[in-house]
């Protein structure tokens, strides 16, 4: 066997070493001697030249932190970028009014429908407005035309009516039927108008470019405000479906017709232009855009059939055709001949501007003084009243504009507040008029009172507005349901963002049971009532950039409440005559009921024959008849 082998000894530990406790603890001395020297540091018993490491250390630790504190700052700084308008927009789509399929569709076909109808107007030409929808093959997007350069132009079929190419009834009959359209799907939008046409070189720029326009700084009533509409619905199309805005248009017969393809270029808010060329195109002027996008086709309210049902209310001077995959073509034909009044661009206001506004005028002027600078630039300001605006501010008349100080451009501002002017002109309105909308309204709707005021116009923020309101009451409307409110501002219908806009607050503010009407607390009245309600104005002042619901401003909302209570009284009248006929009509019907028993009383009381109490019958229903004509037409 082999021997085992004896284990070495362990080394005797040293005296005052502390004994290692069993159980795998280790107890640590925490009150102890051994614990006071550690809580006293190492620098206690470090010679002098420890310590001076010590401070270099700190300080070289300080230097690394300023550096670093350094380089933060520059990789943040090197970050910095400017961000455009277009890139904002792309990922704030819902301020423009793209934040879901089927709003995107009815916003896209407004912004086209709204610039075709300006630019008609603008021209003096009666507008004749075609929108076609037409549902695409998802994935293959728009088909080239052969030379690959693009899509071939519009067609026009037999009377000048609007047809869809070959490509596009290819691929529209190969969705109908297996595409639902209450699913996001690609539609084509096409909008054409018969206006003057866009000049060649602004063509890109127009369609490609965010916040490029001609209303924004003019002070006349027109559809469009920002420049945005009809280029961020291209920008919504290129997003949802990588397909570019195609533009048709020509100015005038025997110019060419050019066609576009552009995008945007959303890092710099710029057009790209893919395709530039000229085409055969049977309209002698007008303009043509089409639009693909993702999006979902619904009926209904706030649908694009409702949108263009209420356009058509608010410019009987309009002829629109209508068409959508799948349906029969709507034709909505004009009510009159007669063009709107045209507006007149007016001057700013001085109750309109700010200090800032005021002081950038003045830097930006071609009047020589303070005095012509006052009567050139606005409107309402005489000599007189200059004179006397630079005498209460305490500045020369014929000082240099450009010159003022700070200092002395506040007092200038205050002075213009404390001066009192004329109200701003209110040419540069165009009011649907009292008669259009009674005339528009009757067309739409079967009822048996209607009625339409048109307010005297107003000033909010030295901006000139008018509130115009029409009602059909009775008829065919539904008795049991809330009231159905239209909404317009100048011209164009309003139809989301009910509740926040100042028009729904006005109706849910007004008392209509003092009208007859029922009204549950905070909310429309209940009964057959159509209300429509226009504001037309230099300058809209809407709640957001999507342009669906009017702010609150104290003026606008008593215009409104005015124009009312005007049309409240007329149907709180109408529904007393129709109760008091009602009461003379149930009376008038007990009498006629006993009238032959009275002829047989009267027989017998004053025997009189039969011939006599037919005659006293007679007369007796005659009388009747009589009464209930006077009652009928009392008020």
């Amino acid at each position: 066997m082999t021997a085992k082998k004896k284990k070495a000894p362990k080394p005797k530990k040293a005296a005052g070493t502390p004994v290692r406790p069993r159980g795998g603890q280790v107890q640590l001395d925490m009150f102890g001697e051994g614990a006071a020297q550690r809580r006293a540091g190492p620098a206690a018993a470090a010679p002098a030249s420890q310590a001076t490491l010590t401070i270099v250390g700190e300080e070289t630790n300080k230097a690394k932190a300023a550096k670093a504190v350094k380089d933060a700052a520059q990789l943040l700084a090197a970050r910095q970028r400017e961000i455009s308008v277009s890139e904002f927009f792309t990922k704030n789509r819902h301020l423009l009014g793209f934040d879901n399929p089927q709003k995107a569709l009815l916003t896209a076909v407004k912004e086209a429908v709204d610039n075709s109808l300006d630019a008609c107007e603008e021209a003096g030409i009666v507008p004749e407005v075609n929108i076609d929808i037409v549902q695409c093959s998802p994935g293959t997007g728009a088909l080239r035309s052969k030379n690959g350069n693009g899509h071939a132009p519009p067609e026009k079929g037999a009377g000048g009516a609007l047809v869809l190419r070959a490509d596009d009834q290819a691929r529209s009959a190969d969705t109908k039927n297996r595409l639902p359209r209450d699913t996001a799907v690609r539609f084509k939008i096409a909008v054409q108008d018969n206006g003057p046409g866009i000049v060649k070189n602004q063509i890109p720029k127009i369609f490609g470019k965010l916040l490029y326009g001609s209303k924004f700084h003019r002070i006349k009533q027109s559809r469009g405000q920002q420049g945005i509409g009809i280029s961020a619905a291209g920008m919504y199309g290129q997003l949802t479906t990588g397909r570019p805005m195609q533009i048709t248009s020509r100015i005038g017969d025997g110019k060419p017709a050019h066609y576009y393809e552009i995008q945007i270029d959303t890092r710099r808010n710029a057009p790209l232009t893919l395709v530039d060329r000229e085409v055969e195109w049977d309209p002698p002027h007008g303009t043509r855009v089409e639009i693909e996008i993702e999006a979902v086709y619904k009926k209904g309210r706030r649908s694009v059939d409702d949108f263009v049902e209420q356009t058509v209310l608010a410019n009987p001077h309009a002829t629109i055709r209508f068409s959508v995959t799948g349906d029969e073509p709507r034709m909505f034909p004009r009510v009159t001949d007669a063009m709107p009044k045209d507006p007149v661009e007016i001057r700013p206001h001085p109750y309109g501007v700010e200090l800032g506004m005021l002081m950038r005028m003045m830097a930006e002027t071609s009047g020589k003084t303070l005095r012509k600078f006052f009567t050139r630039d606005f409107s309402r300001v005489s000599p007189r009243l200059a004179s006397e605006i630079c005498e209460k501010a305490g500045v020369a008349p014929e000082m240099k504009p450009h010159k003022v100080l700070p200092g002395q451009a506040e007092l200038l501002y205050r002075a213009l507040s404390a001066t009192k002017f004329m109200a701003p002109p209110t040419n540069c309105l165009s009011p649907i008029g009292r008669d259009l909308i009674l005339e528009g309204l009757e067309k739409q709707f079967k009822a048996d009172l209607f009625y339409a005021v048109s307010r005297p116009p107003a000033v909010y923020r030295g901006n000139p507005f008018l509130v115009e309101c029409g009602v059909a009451y009775a008829g065919d409307l539904p008795a049991e349901e809330p009231v159905t409110l239209y909404r317009f501002a100048n011209r164009v219908p309003l139809l989301y963002q009910q509740s926040a806009c100042a028009i729904t607050k006005s109706v849910t503010q007004t008392s209509w049971k003092s009208y007859n009407l029922q009204q549950p607390r905070g909310a429309l009245p209940t009964g057959p009532l159509v209300l429509m309600i226009h504001i037309a104005s230099v300058w809209v002042p809407f709640t957001s950039e999507s342009k669906e619901a009017i702010a609150s401003y104290p003026e606008i909302v008593r215009e409104i409440r005015l124009a009312l209570m005007e049309c409240g009284r007329q149907v709180s009248a109408h529904i007393r005559r129709h109760r008091r006929e009602a009461d003379a009509m149930k009376k008038i019907s007990y009498i006629e009921k006993y009238i032959p028993h009275v002829g047989i009383a009267l027989r017998e009381i004053l025997k009189l024959s039969e011939k006599q109490e037919s005659k006293v019958v007679e007369t007796l229903k005659d009388t009747l008849q009589r009464s209930r004509l006077k009652t009928a037409g009392g008020e």
